[in-house]
């Protein structure tokens, strides 16, 4: 899969939250980590992530807005549930993309959102765990940018393995300046 992406929290209390997202990060592959404003106690954290995902993985805390810092180039992607969010399922994923997720209780600020290129929801009918929508979302992502073989159109997995990736012949620069030098002489 093309692309990288990370994952944090705004103004989470409960480590554990934090732990738990973290280590399904981990698993997941992202590229880093982050807190913002944020009272992440690592060592409450570890009794949910058993992975110890900042040994692993860049992790960032950022004490406030201004210090807060993406890579360039990098989208911010909320996950809030709200009105104008964008519903997970018909959301195409930024190939370079940061989710953040709000406190428990408060969900994300609006100074936040925005600044976040898209705010998508996850169509529950009420609000879920901190960990359980970071993993949907991360979940969704790996499905909708990730290389796999067709769903079947009837139950069970794939009938056929998926075909590796064809690739033509190498394409050398300065091999096609000489030839299209021959061909105009």
């Amino acid at each position: 899969m093309k692309g990288y992406f990370g994952i944090g929290v705004e103004g989470v209390s409960k480590a554990l939250n934090v732990g738990t997202l973290f280590r399904t990060a981990h698993a997941f592959g992202a590229s880093f980590v982050f807190t913002l404003r944020a009272q992440y106690n690592r060592r409450e954290g570890a009794n949910s992530d058993t992975s110890d995902t900042p040994r692993s993985v860049p992790t960032y805390h950022f004490a406030d807005l201004e210090s807060f810092r993406l890579p360039q180039g990098c989208r911010l992607v909320g996950i809030e549930i709200s009105d104008e969010a964008i519903e997970l399922p018909s959301f195409r994923h930024p190939r370079q993309a940061a989710y953040i997720l709000g406190a428990e209780r408060e969900g994300l600020s609006a100074e936040v959102q925005g600044l976040c290129d898209y705010v998508v929801k996850i169509p529950t009918r009420f609000s879920v765990n901190l960990g359980v929508a970071g993993a949907l979302v991360m979940y969704d992502r790996l499905l909708s940018l990730g290389r796999h073989a067709d769903r079947p159109v009837g139950e069970g997995g794939p009938t056929e393995p998926l075909a590796p990736p064809v690739f033509g012949e190498p394409i050398y620069k300065r091999r096609q300046r000489i030839k299209a030098r021959l061909e105009n002489k």
